[in-house]
């Protein structure tokens, strides 16, 4: 699928892990309706494990319970639990759910693992389209080393891609706009090989291209394989280029470092994913009861500019209908936002161990971000003329407007410098006399 700027939007899993509900889902997609789409977000993405009957009832024990139960089908299509989905009873599947997201004017998405059901494999099931069963394509030698749930499925096996082909016709007969599959992007049980899924991969996307529904496919988790980024490129939207991403000031220093390295791969329907925003509520269905964020406002305002002028896709993973007014402004800042779309192209200029400076660009406008690593605020500055985006555009810049905070900077001869909280960071619109 062809898109024009990196998707934005609300997953479940930050907050609700393995526990979210239809009642939940449905309460954030009205929120993000209300207040958030107009600034562009428009993903209601449901996360991991919507079709186990008992999942979070162990979670002193296991994020997900080995061979717990699971919903499913006669062909071993997992459906949603109809405890936790009412909507989905007799054989609706996230139809209700889907359209009521897209009733909203918002788009609907679904995390999957990777292959079949163990289960189904089991079970011996037929596979909907095929002569083979289950068994017959599953690859009880591909697993993954967190979740239990699924076995790979064999490369050019009979019915491999008829499986594939069945769940994701079923997905765009719901109405599914978007498909995020785990344990894929890096199969990180086999360190010898960390792609070794891709012709899962190559079956997903031939899957999607047969039902003729523009769907979203991100992959997850990372760290992607720098190796194979034409792959990504040539087969999925989204992919992973870190583990999961949380709250930790380590984990965001070292986004940097993802970042230099990705840079080169943005580009229109291909985006490379620095993960979720764990921003505001968090961590109510963890088992450890909700908390807020541990980033600071500075370091907030630091993933927030640097996912931005990357060009990453933004997915929120708070509680919606919990966000404070802070946080409800960073989500909304559309002068920043912006930047994710296809138009604007971002490139490191400068990273050393204490700062790092972006510039981002399209035709007939220009900004540039400082970035602070230091545990104390400290100056940085930029030579405008050096900066490669800019290179015979920087002659008549008079004026610097931070967009975080509305204060403008007069260049000094040529050069920019501002003062950076520590862990903060300053976005400028560079603007003519």
């Amino acid at each position: 699928m062809q898109v024009y700027k990196a998707p934005m939007g609300w997953n479940s899993y930050d907050y609700y892990d393995t526990t979210v509900s239809e009642e939940r889902v449905r309460a954030n997609a009205d929120y993000m309706a209300a207040h958030l789409k107009d600034a562009g977000w428009e993903y209601v993405v449901v996360d991991i494990q919507w079709y186990a009957g008992d999942a979070g009832t162990m979670r002193d024990r296991y994020q997900y319970i080995p061979f717990g139960e699971a919903e499913m089908d006669e062909y071993g299509r997992l459906q949603p639990d109809v405890k936790r989905f009412p909507s989905s009873a007799g054989g609706k599947g996230f139809g209700p759910l889907a359209e009521y997201v897209h009733g909203l004017g918002l788009k609907f998405g679904i995390h999957i693992m990777r292959g079949i059901p163990r289960l189904a494999a089991h079970r011996h099931l037929p596979i909907l389209g095929s002569d083979a069963r289950a068994d017959q394509a599953a690859d009880p030698s591909s697993i993954c080393g967190w979740n239990p749930d699924m076995y790979g499925l064999r490369k050019n096996a009979e019915g491999s891609q008829a499986y594939y082909d069945s769940i994701i016709g079923m997905y765009a007969q719901w109405g599914v706009d978007y498909i995020k599959c785990d344990d894929i992007c890096n199969t990180n049980l086999y360190p010898h090989n960390p792609y070794s899924a891709a012709h899962e991969v190559e079956m997903l996307h031939a899957a999607i291209e047969k039902t003729g529904r523009d769907i979203i496919l991100s992959l997850s988790p990372g760290p992607a394989v720098i190796e194979k980024a034409w792959h990504y490129e040539k087969y999925a939207n989204m992919w992973r280029i870190t583990d999961d991403f949380w709250d930790q000031w380590d984990l965001l220093r070292n986004m940097f470092d993802r970042c230099e390295l990705w840079q080169n791969h943005v580009a229109p329907g291909s985006y490379p994913d620095c993960d979720m925003l764990p921003l505001g509520k968090l961590g109510g269905g963890f088992g450890n009861g909700e908390r807020d964020t541990r980033f600071t406002r500075d370091e907030q305002i630091t993933m927030m500019t640097l996912w931005s002028v990357f060009g990453s896709p933004l997915m929120a993973g708070a509680e919606l209908t919990k966000l404070d007014e802070w946080t409800l402004w960073l989500l909304t800042r559309k002068e920043i936002l912006k930047l994710v779309s296809n138009e604007y192209v971002g490139r490191q200029f400068e990273k050393n161990e204490e700062y790092a400076i972006w510039s981002c660009r399209k035709e007939g406008e220009r900004y540039l971000a400082f970035f602070n690593f230091m545990e104390e605020a400290r100056q940085v500055s930029c030579s405008l003329e050096e900066v490669e985006q800019f290179a015979g555009r920087t002659s008549g810049i008079s004026r610097a407007v931070e967009l975080w905070s509305g204060r403008d900077i007069a260049p000094a001869g040529g050069v920019l410098t501002d003062l950076v909280p520590a862990h903060g960071a300053r976005l400028f619109e560079l603007l003519d006399s």
